[in-house]
């Protein structure tokens, strides 16, 4: 699937999970919403990779486990008391900080810089979402709404988080939808244990409404969702990757056909940059023939780069 297929996708798929939070919101506590959601999910994965033949180990397993707890628990139990809190739509504005929060964590857990179209990027998206909900945000705001805010901070930080682990996964040859599949079923078993430590009940949905939104959020909302957006954060940065590769190159090409063209009288940087564009390599241009030159630089200059690059 190409990037934009991938982003489509994702946008498409997260920005419908909100209603369904907000379908599950109040009806079970919390943790035991989240608990179900990623425990159906992770069951899904595992089975559907086991029956595919392609369930494999992860290489390391504590950075899945990092994954697991930032991406498939403690983040949602964030976004989740906030969305208890404060509208979800308001709850999305706080979440649409999380490409800023990701240059920051890149910046501190792997040395890239902070580039300002990130930032740029980041400002604008929040602007945006800010005038959609301007009135929940600012005339309404109260002790819940400051409750609410933070947590959903809390929750985006911890998604941040969860991608720096899916990242160093990625490194160490865990694919997305290997470590996904584990990290969800571990995510649940952590919020498994959260409950019981808690005494929350562990109660069943009730009603085909939250029954729809559980198998929306597990099915829809985390198995496509998760792995269509790790897919395409790996696939931007594998791009990312790909083009600085080729830029160093074509410098590189470039620095070693002006520095052998230097030398030849008549050559000068027009002349230069006229062959560099043609050719594209110093290479090709030692392979061009007299003629070839000659019908470029014309009679006088293709003849004496020709007998120079010999």
């Amino acid at each position: 699937m190409n990037t934009s297929l991938l982003f489509i996708a994702t946008v498409l798929i997260w920005g419908t999970t909100w209603i369904a939070i907000a379908l599950q919101v109040g009806a079970m506590p919390v943790m035991v919403s989240i608990f179900y959601r990623f425990a159906l999910a992770g069951l899904v994965m595992l089975a559907g990779l086991a029956l595919m033949g392609r369930l494999a180990r992860p290489a390391h397993w504590r950075f899945v486990a990092l994954q697991a707890l930032c991406l498939f628990s403690f983040n949602f139990v964030g976004l989740y008391k906030a969305a208890g809190l404060i509208p979800s739509g308001l709850v999305s504005v706080v979440f649409s900080l999380a490409s800023i929060f990701n240059a920051v964590n890149a910046r501190i857990f792997f040395g890239e810089r902070i580039t300002l179209r990130v930032v740029g990027a980041g400002a604008i998206g929040a602007s945006g979402l800010v005038l959609l909900f301007w009135h929940d945000l600012f005339t309404t705001l109260d002790g819940n709404s400051l409750r609410g805010i933070a947590w959903a901070g809390f929750g985006t930080m911890m998604f941040s988080l969860g991608n720096m682990a899916s990242r160093r996964n990625s490194a160490l040859g865990t694919s997305p939808v290997t470590a996904n599949a584990w990290g969800m079923g571990m995510g649940a078993v952590v919020l498994l244990i959260l409950i019981l430590a808690t005494g929350q009940p562990v109660v069943l949905p009730e009603g085909m409404t939250s029954w729809a939104a559980l198998i929306y959020l597990a099915v829809i909302g985390s198995v496509a969702g998760f792995t269509t957006y790790l897919l395409l954060v790996q696939k931007i940065r594998d791009e990312a990757h790909r083009f600085a590769i080729m830029f160093h190159r074509q410098q590189r090409k470039a620095r070693s056909l002006n520095s052998s063209l230097q030398s030849i009288p008549g050559i000068g940087p027009k002349k230069r940059k006229k062959l560099l564009t043609y050719y594209g390599s110093l290479t090709r241009v030692k392979l061009a023939s007299v003629e070839d030159l000659k019908g470029l630089l014309g009679p006088r200059l293709g003849p004496q780069v020709y007998l120079h690059l010999k």
